[in-house]
This record gives structure tokens, sequence and C-alpha cells, in this order.
């Protein structure tokens, strides 16, 4: 629970620096900025995805949950949802319920906050949060700079959400066996070098539809198991 407080400072921290300071900075700066966390975001995915231990269950749940989540349209749903919740509060609430609800989307909806969290619970790991806090910092300067003081309140539903989760998985923890839980930090790892590239501009991959193989990959290991 820590590092999700830890993230929900930063993005207060990164709100209240961007409500002072953001129409002050520099794009080259920011550039360079997301730059570095783009390249930490892959070391971090690389480093967990050597923890996997059956690399045939790695590939079998990223092809399936790959095909599943975009059967679903998980990334398409999740950008509906966030211009839906944008157009209703642009009309209705203002420009600090606008900042609230995309910063919230932005910084909840995404496989980091998922995979985070989980190797919080799971394993006490939070290496994933940390790298996401210092991301949510970064990008709460540049969205508080134009939307607002309601970027701060997105602090809220990270401590739910994200708590949430790491709470969830730390009471699940005991039923899964060791290599179930390697995968799972294999498969969510290799989702995060998926993110990597993106913020890094090297490629447009749907993270989003890749999330069912956070599932798919310790019920494959435990399956595994049982021959």
């Amino acid at each position: 629970m820590f590092a999700v407080l830890v993230n929900a400072l930063a993005v207060i921290l990164g709100s209240l620096l961007g409500l002072a300071f953001g129409r002050g900075l520099n794009e080259r700066l920011t550039g360079v900025a997301m730059t570095g966390l783009g390249l930490s975001t892959l070391y971090i995915g690389f480093s967990g995805s050597l923890k996997g231990e059956n690399v045939l269950i790695t590939i079998a749940a990223l092809v399936v949950g790959g095909i599943l989540g975009t059967l679903l349209d998980i990334d398409g749903a999740l950008m509906r949802l966030g211009q839906r919740a944008q157009r209703l509060t642009r009309g209705q609430h203002g420009r600090v319920a606008e900042g609230f609800v995309t910063a919230s989307l932005l910084f909840c909806v995404g496989a980091m906050a998922v995979t985070g969290s989980l190797d919080a619970g799971l394993r006490g790991d939070y290496a994933t949060l940390y790298a996401k806090s210092a991301l949510d910092f970064v990008a709460a300067i540049l969205l508080a700079s134009t939307l607002g003081l309601g970027v701060a309140l997105s602090a809220l539903p990270i401590l739910v959400y994200q708590g949430g989760i790491a709470l969830l998985a730390g009471l699940i923890a005991p039923v899964l066996s060791p290599q179930a839980i390697n995968e799972l930090a294999c498969a969510g790892s290799l989702i995060i070098v998926a993110l990597g590239f993106n913020l890094l501009g090297l490629a447009r991959i749907k993270v989003a539809d890749l999330l069912p193989a956070i599932l798919l990959a310790p019920l494959f290991a435990m399956v595994a198991g049982w021959f």
C-alpha cells in the first residue's frame, strides 16, 4: 500500500507544480523527460519478464489474451468511456470535473496500474508502481497546467482503485503457486514493455487488449502443474 500512497502523492505534487509553473514549461524538456521515463519503463518490463519459468505459458497467455482482448475490444471500450466521460463533464460540471475525470482515467485505466498493483500485492514488488508514479508525476504537471485543480483530485481514485487491487491480490496470493505468480509477473512485465514502446513512439500497441493475459498466465501455469 505504501507504493500506492507514493503514486497518489506524486499526482498531487505534480498537479501543484503544474498549476504553479506549468505554462512556463519548455516542450523540449518535457519531451526528454518522457523519453527517459519510456526507457525506464522498458527496463522494468524486460527485467520483470525474466521471472517467467515457462516460455510456452507466456506465449499462450499473450496470444490468447490478446485475441480475447481484441474480440472484446477492451482498448476501444476504455477509449469510448473516456471520451463519453469527458463530454459529460465538459458540458455539465466545468473544468474541475473535466480535469478530475480525464486524469482519473489516464492514471487508473492502464496496464501499469493493474500489473503494478498486482505485483505489490502478490510479491511485494513495488518497482512498477514507483515507475508509474514518475510517469504520473510528469503527466500531472502537463495536465494540471491546462485542466486545473481537478487533476490533483484524481489521487483519490488512485488510492481506491490501485489499493483495492493490491489488497485483493494479497488475499489470493496464498492460493496461487509460486510458478503461477511468476508467470503472471512475466506476462504483466511484457505488457509493460509494450507500453514502453508506446511511450517512446516506437509503436502504437493497444496495450489494454493484452490485459486478459495477466489472468490467463497464472491459470495456464496451474493447469500445466497438473501434468
